[in-house]
């Protein structure tokens, strides 16, 4: 049955986005501080919490666009672009004023010209070490927004939407697939180095996009086949195990074949094995939509605060972990240490937590005030019964 309750968060989303930046962490804890695997399995592929937040990003934007078009209601480009970058210039914006405040402390070995970074297409071109090098996400999902709103209203105009909709999403799938192929072949083939694959197949926006569409798949199923939504929605716990399992067959392909010893980066892995991810994090996705499965029932301790956080702890856990370094070095306290480990993780989570309460929530509640929530109206068949109303507002937070 539909849940009653008031609660503007969703555990299941909160788990899966407090999981992608723990992963995030433990990976970037590696590249930064120790240089080997500190987390074990954690470590090696924690890369794919970006791919997570990306499928929950997808999904998330994707409902906000295509709900009021699924019910016939007005969408307004400039409201939603507006929402956007109060959402997401604050943040990045303070933080990219650090990295220049501290070009000493912070920049890499090559940084992009500043118009570049206002402009969030500094992933074009960006290669291992540069600086703000975990801004490209960042890059991908502001250019996918540019996009998706203006598309999907265009689409909108004619009368086979749907099937038009879900061509485009598949074709746009087959395009990164073929995009990660050609740049696998015009770069070396077999010997294509790592940082020739970072730029043009990991950091690149043609290569990576497609990511997100598997989450804009799951707003398309829910706002425009009701039906099928809410039979697959049923099943929630098999969704989690399928998610799981599936997911996690992945990552061990890509930690065992994405290097090949004595071959180099392998053809397969980059080519299938992230959409295949972003399909498996979109089960996990549904299934913490769906109020029969045990990931949307079970409230983790801390889940809610570390996913609410999420965004800032992403943007400033780096140049905290470059910025401490150097103190425990001067205290002779090993990062490889548990004591070592724990506060430069605690400092990367604290300067996020700073960063929420002092930037990024004054500007969320500035938003709040000059775009107050609109309850959507229509028929109440349009929202299967089994997922919570309320999941659209985890885009707002």
């Amino acid at each position: 049955m539909m849940e009653t309750k008031t609660a503007t968060r969703l555990p299941g989303l909160d788990t899966l986005r407090a999981a992608a930046i723990i992963l995030v962490l433990a990976y970037h804890y590696m590249v930064v501080v120790s240089g080997t695997s500190t987390f074990g399995f954690v470590t090696d592929i924690g890369w794919a919490g970006v791919d997570l937040f990306f499928v929950l990003s997808g999904y998330l934007i994707g409902n906000q666009i295509l709900s009021p078009i699924a019910l016939g209601q007005k969408f307004s480009l400039k409201t939603f672009y507006m929402k956007r970058l109060l959402r997401t210039l604050p943040n990045y914006y303070f933080i990219l004023a650090i990295y220049f405040i501290f070009p000493s402390d912070l920049a890499g070995q090559e940084t992009a010209p500043l118009w570049r970074f206002l402009t969030f297409t500094q992933n074009l071109g960006l290669r291992p070490g540069h600086t703000f090098t975990h801004s490209w996400s960042l890059c991908i999902e502001e250019q996918f927004y540019l996009v998706l709103p203006a598309m999907a209203l265009l689409i909108a105009r004619f009368k086979t939407f749907r099937k038009l909709g879900w061509i485009i999403i598949g074709a746009a799938i087959a395009a990164g697939m073929a995009t990660r192929g050609l740049a696998w072949l015009d770069h070396g083939k077999a010997a294509i180095n790592g940082s020739d694959y970072y730029e043009y197949i990991y950091y690149s926006s043609f290569a990576r996009f497609d990511e997100l569409l598997p989450g804009v798949a799951i707003a398309m199923m829910k706002n425009f086949h009701p039906a099928a939504y809410s039979k697959l929605g049923q099943k929630g716990n098999l969704l989690f195990f399928i998610g799981l399992s599936s997911a996690g067959a992945i990552l061990y392909l890509f930690k065992m074949f994405l290097e090949v010893p004595g071959y180099g980066l392998g053809f397969y892995m980059p080519i299938f094995g992230y959409p295949l991810l972003a399909i498996s994090f979109a089960i996990l996705t549904l299934s913490a939509l769906s109020t029969t499965s045990l990931l949307h029932r079970t409230r983790l301790p801390g889940a809610s605060r570390i996913a609410l956080w999420s965004y800032s702890i992403y943007l400033a856990h780096k140049p905290i972990f470059k910025l401490v370094m150097p103190t425990l070095e001067k205290m002779h306290i090993d990062t490889s240490s548990i004591p070592g480990i724990a506060i430069i993780l605690l400092a990367g989570i604290a300067g996020g937590w700073l960063l929420f309460w002092l930037v990024e929530r004054p500007f969320l509640l500035l938003r709040a005030k000059m775009y107050p929530a609109i309850a959507l109206s229509g028929p109440t068949k349009a929202i299967p019964v089994w997922a919570d109303a309320q999941s659209e507002k985890h885009a707002a937070q």
